[in-house]
């Protein structure tokens, strides 16, 4: 099995020598920044792990077939549960703690498929398997690096595309507007603490996604900034610097932080961490959304959303179980 190992005090320092080696290698760090699997890529068993990172995997992707019918059946916390930690996070924005805070819960979920099943059946620009503890299959990115620019691309807003002028409402809601104003503006902020020049390149940019269930579509921004020629140097310290994901915290980040752990119920291990890989020239990262968990047999599915003042819990109830899907294609 694959060793995990503590992120801030080993994997930062290993990340930083594979990367001034320029030694290929897939990493990825928990949400709290506390463990963290890396692994040089001529290491990786497939057997154990698959990945397929935007584009590069280490396996030859089987073929699954999309017509044959899967059961899917979620079971989510009762929207009791839910009020409760949708009270204290209004509370928090009341009080002018936090602008937007992101509130996520675990979903059952029984099916006939398996982690690996659905790791195989998603369509996804990022997905990964770990045996017998998680999958997951985003369509997020987190930053990529390329010739000595990096890119973050905040992603906040999700509609049902078969809504009449889908695009349109969504840009116009008053409430999604705030959300992601909020996150590019986080973004932006935590960029300049490791790059020069950081700007806005895209703003609310559409992606669309097939699920089992619906086409979604999905509102995304373009930031990005400018690195030292030796930023493969500093990999886990760019990181460190970065984590968490602004996308999945809120604003201001460490106060919001502090707020999602009085108001969430289960710990979020790997879910809303990063994944990644260094080529040796290039970096490449998701962030762990659309998470489903193995825990003692049972398959649970992470989901939430951005709460603002605006939100109304009913809503955003709604918005947690809606993302819990199988992106097919």
């Amino acid at each position: 099995m694959i060793k995990e190992i503590p992120f801030r005090s080993t994997g930062i320092e290993l990340m930083n020598k594979l990367g001034k080696t320029r030694t290929p290698f897939l990493f990825l760090v928990d949400y709290k920044m506390e463990n963290a699997f890396i692994l040089p890529l001529d290491e990786i068993d497939n057997n154990v792990l698959c990945y397929d990172l935007n584009g590069r995997s280490n396996f030859d992707s089987p073929k699954p077939d999309q017509n044959q019918p899967f059961q899917f059946n979620i079971h989510p916390i009762t929207n009791e549960v839910y009020q409760k930690g949708f009270d204290i996070v209004m509370k928090n924005i009341r009080f002018g703690n936090s602008f937007l805070t992101n509130l996520t819960y675990i979903t059952l979920v029984d099916s006939d498929l398996g982690l690996k099943d659905f790791f195989h059946l998603s369509k996804a620009y990022f997905k990964l398997w770990i045996k017998d503890k998680f999958t997951f299959y985003s369509p997020e990115k987190f930053v990529n690096i390329k010739d000595n620019i990096i890119r973050s691309f905040p992603m906040k807003g999700t509609i049902d595309a078969s809504i009449e002028n889908a695009e349109k409402v969504i840009l116009d809601d008053e409430k999604e507007m705030a959300e992601h104003y909020t996150i590019v503006d986080l973004i932006r902020n935590d960029l300049s603490l490791v790059a020069k020049n950081v700007r806005v390149e895209r703003f609310r940019y559409f992606d669309t996604i097939n699920t089992n269930g619906k086409n979604l579509l999905q509102v995304s921004s373009e930031v990005a900034g400018d690195l030292e020629e030796n930023w493969n140097e500093k990999i886990g310290t760019i990181l460190f610097n970065l984590l968490p994901a602004g996308s999945v915290t809120g604003a201001p980040k460490k106060k919001t932080i502090e707020i999602i752990g009085e108001a969430e119920t289960d710990p979020r291990g790997y879910y809303t961490g990063v994944a990644g890989i260094f080529d040796g020239m290039n970096l490449e990262s998701a962030v762990m959304i659309r998470f489903v968990e193995n825990r003692e047999g049972q398959m649970y599915y992470h989901s939430g959303g951005g709460i603002t003042v605006n939100s109304k819990c009913e809503h955003e109830y709604q918005e947690m179980i809606e993302k819990v899907y199988v992106p097919v294609n």
